[in-house]
């Protein structure tokens, strides 16, 4: 091949779509190239104009615009335009004018036609325009997890095993014997057609507050010991779904419910059978360690969960949830040996959980982020002491199963975050009604709260405060939102990576920091003002788009530009995993396809332009108070 032509074939190889074509067919491409040369200024396709060519920039850059005169896109090097007319009407949809002096190769429509029909990667490309790549991605990666596709009706391996309410304890005992099975539904009525699910029993109930509390089983009825009103799970709900509950509860048994009436019932043991990433086989096994050592020597098996799930084709969505529902059971399992060690809490508490693993939304590198939530008739002289030990035990515990301690201290350890609930209350109440840079921040991590032990009651009080509260001022909305546009996606004025610099010279984008965090922090700004209390941002999302706060498809890029970040995240750390090495935040995107980084720009310019409706939406009006 002459030298210019394979000069042609070898650009085009560099970028998608035709980085998926066979070399020979990138060189009878480049055998029918076109090349014109367009100066800073130059209108390339005139709205309404035939179309005969498809456009791709080999240097330069060039503005798209829509019909109407608006600025649709910036393009640089390696991008295509034109294929829309192509697609549909053989004139140009989209203008086109040459941003600075620009080199453009010109394709014509029949080589066009016969890549679309004989490639279907190029023609998924080309069909698919802007977010519709993105959204592909995501899909794709959705469509590939057996947990989401499966519901819970095809995990009901036997008919459901029940008891009435009136029945003692060593009848239903005697049942669960019977049939084999490790747990019965306690019903209100003796057909099941019209009981209604009053509770549950497991042979662990037996163990507990039977045997060892000296319960005489055949004079008490069964309902004096079940747990009331237990979770359930809809059959047309994903396993995905029955897992989270699982995960975040710590609960083994899970009645299957088909319009409101039970049908069956479903297991630890069930799910873990589908479960190749045993996330919940491990909630299992820190449920059942006596020691922080033993604790301890299950990060390996977290760090083994969290590549499986990678590997496995897991979403980020349900990667975060199972990291979290991870965390959460070695802090229940903490606060357990702790109440073990200290004795009984001599007033009720809940421990709460902040930031990502309140949002349901935690990877492996990570901080701890918690507090205390005490009841009224605290004493500070009578009472501090052991909360204090207790604050202790844990995050010292939490740091041994590598949860870093927060450097912010935003720790029960912490005198200021180890507070009875009026004083929360009033923390609340303060930092909404008078909003100052200060605040501002500490509300940027204390509201995605969540309870993972004790009197959960107390932190739902606080989600619901914190909801309604902010909702009705719109002013703090606005210092909120003034403080979730310091940062930026990495975007350049051409669509092009702005990167940071590491100690080793490689060019960089902390993902985390200019990607993940902008986009929830302006999640949780709009769910806050429709009223959510829900705190995983894929939730806040569900929550923002019935309440209109944001156009419904601005909100479906938004969750596909999540989705999509978290993902390449998430995999960043697991690669780094497998090679021996600590996992970040930082990538490079010289190391990505094309195709990648064409989505990463598309799901950072999402990002950008959902912080320029944020700045409409909730306009910085003065200066905040110090």
């Amino acid at each position: 091949m002459h030298i210019e032509l394979q000069e042609i074939s070898d650009h085009l190889s560099r970028f998608a779509p035709f980085d998926s074509l066979p070399k020979e067919s990138v060189d009878n491409i480049a055998r029918q190239v076109d090349v014109s040369y367009f100066k800073a200024g130059v209108d390339i396709l005139e709205a309404g104009a035939p179309i005969q060519d498809l456009h791709y920039v080999r240097s330069g850059a060039v503005e798209i615009y829509r019909r109407n005169g608006e600025l649709h896109d910036r393009l640089v090097e390696g991008d295509i335009f034109g294929q829309a007319g192509l697609l549909r009407s053989n004139k140009v949809r989209f203008p086109a004018r040459a941003l600075e002096d620009s080199l453009i190769y010109f394709i014509p429509a029949p080589v066009f036609a016969e890549l679309c029909a004989d490639h279907d990667s190029f023609a998924d490309f080309v069909e698919a325009e802007g977010h519709s790549r993105l959204k592909s991605a995501v899909e794709a990666q959705g469509r590939a997890s057996e947990l989401i596709q499966l519901k819970c009706r095809a995990l009901i391996s036997r008919s459901l095993v029940w008891v009435n309410s009136t029945v003692s304890i060593g009848d239903a005992a005697r049942k669960m014997t019977e049939q084999s099975v490790s747990c019965v539904l306690i019903m209100s009525a003796p057909e099941l057609q019209t009981a209604q699910i009053e509770g549950i029993v497991t042979d662990r109930d037996l163990r507990t507050r039977v045997v060892a509390g000296g319960i005489n089983a055949e004079e008490t009825l069964i309902h004096e010991i079940m747990t009331v009103d237990p979770l359930t799970i809809s059959a047309d709900d994903s396993v995905f779904e029955a897992m989270l509950v699982m995960l975040r509860r710590n609960i083994h048994h899970l009645p299957v419910v088909h319009h409101g009436r039970p049908i069956g019932l479903i297991n630890l043991s069930d799910i873990i059978r589908y479960e190749s990433q045993s996330s919940l086989y491990l909630v299992n096994r820190i449920s059942n360690q006596t020691s922080v050592e033993g604790l301890r020597s299950l990060l390996r098996d977290l760090r083994g969960t969290y590549i499986r799930m990678v590997r496995d084709g897991a979403t980020a969505h349900m990667i975060g949830s199972a990291i979290s529902g991870i965390g959460r059971a070695f802090t229940q399992r903490l606060l357990e040996l702790a109440e073990k060690k200290f004795g009984p809490p001599p007033i009720p508490y809940c421990f709460m959980v902040l930031g990502s693993m309140a949002r349901d939304e935690q990877l492996l590198v990570t901080d701890q982020d918690n507090a205390l939530v005490l009841d009224d008739s605290f004493n500070p002289e009578l009472h501090d002491a052991y909360f204090r030990s207790l604050a202790t035990f844990v995050s010292d515990g939490l740091a041994a199963c590598g949860y870093s301690y927060c450097k912010g201290a935003i720790m029960a350890t912490n005198d200021q975050w180890r507070q009875p609930i009026s004083v929360w209350r009033n923390y609340f109440k303060t930092w909404i009604e008078k909003p100052n840079p200060t605040t501002l921040l500490n509300s940027c991590i204390f509201f995605d709260l969540d309870g993972v032990y004790g009197q959960l009651e107390f932190v739902q009080e606080l989600q619901v405060l914190c909801a309604a509260k902010s909702k009705a001022h719109p002013g703090f909305l606005n210092a909120m939102a003034r403080i979730a546009l310091n940062r930026t996606p990495p975007l350049g004025f051409f669509r092009t990576f702005v990167v940071e610099t590491d100690g080793q010279q490689k060019r960089i984008i902390n993902l985390k920091g200019r990607g993940t965090a902008p986009l929830t922090d302006l999640i949780r700004i709009h769910a806050l003002a429709c009223g959510s209390t829900a705190q995983n941002s894929f939730d806040r999302l569900d929550a923002i788009t019935a309440s209109n706060v944001m156009p419904p498809e601005a909100v479906k890029h938004l969750r596909y530009a999540l989705e999509f970040l978290s993902m390449v995240r998430i995999r960043h750390q697991a690669d780094a995993l497998e090679q021996g090495a600590s996992p970040n935040n930082y990538i490079e995107p010289a190391n990505f396809s094309n195709n990648e980084r064409h989505n990463l720009k598309e799901a950072f310019q999402i990002l950008s332009n959902a912080q320029n409706y944020l700045r409409f939406r909730y306009p910085a009006k003065g200066r905040l108070s110090q």
